[in-house]
């Protein structure tokens, strides 16, 4: 039930941002009744917290296979997989940074940004197998996110461009 609730949360923060969506939409979207949705995300901020949490999974299931490997995984294969994820599922920008931006004084938010693109980073990194900073692989990672919505295709090839850049300079 958890699971259904907040992936009907996700989605309606994702369509809608954090401020639009009334607690009744937020029900509808997670199909469930007023008093189911209250009793596993009893605020709106944990209603949003519990969406991030939800589409952070979600996210390193698509970026890095279902198993969530940690090896293995070229840089490139990687930013082919975040360009597919902003295809498909973000084509706004990243759900955290809304989040953040929706709330700036919000810790706890900031503090699941910084985890989210913290584990991402590392993740990257290390499946990589090479010497590449996770601060580094971030940058590029963050700006692919970024740039995504504007220039597309010329975002990834830009993002594997500095990602050879990095990886040759920490051969």
């Amino acid at each position: 039930m958890a699971t259904k609730i907040a992936d009907g949360l996700e989605r309606a923060f994702a369509m809608q941002g954090f401020a639009a969506p009334s607690v009744e939409d937020l029900r509808d979207a997670a199909g469930v009744s007023l008093r189911t949705l209250y009793k596993y995300a009893p605020s709106r901020d944990l209603m949003i917290r519990m969406a991030l949490e939800h589409r952070h999974q979600r996210y390193l299931g698509h970026v890095f296979g279902d198993q969530n490997r940690s090896s293995g995984q070229s840089l490139d294969e990687t930013l082919d997989r975040v360009a597919n994820w902003m295809q498909t599922e973000a084509s706004h920008g990243c759900l955290f940074h809304a989040a953040v931006a929706s709330a700036p004084d919000d810790q706890k938010l900031r503090q699941l940004l910084e985890a989210h693109k913290s584990e991402v980073s590392q993740r990257a990194a290390v499946s990589a197998g090479c010497d590449i900073s996770p601060n580094d692989v971030m940058v590029i990672i963050e700006g692919l996110t970024q740039a995504w919505s504007l220039s597309q295709d010329a975002a990834l090839t830009s993002a594997k461009r500095l990602a050879r850049l990095a990886e040759a300079q920490s051969a």
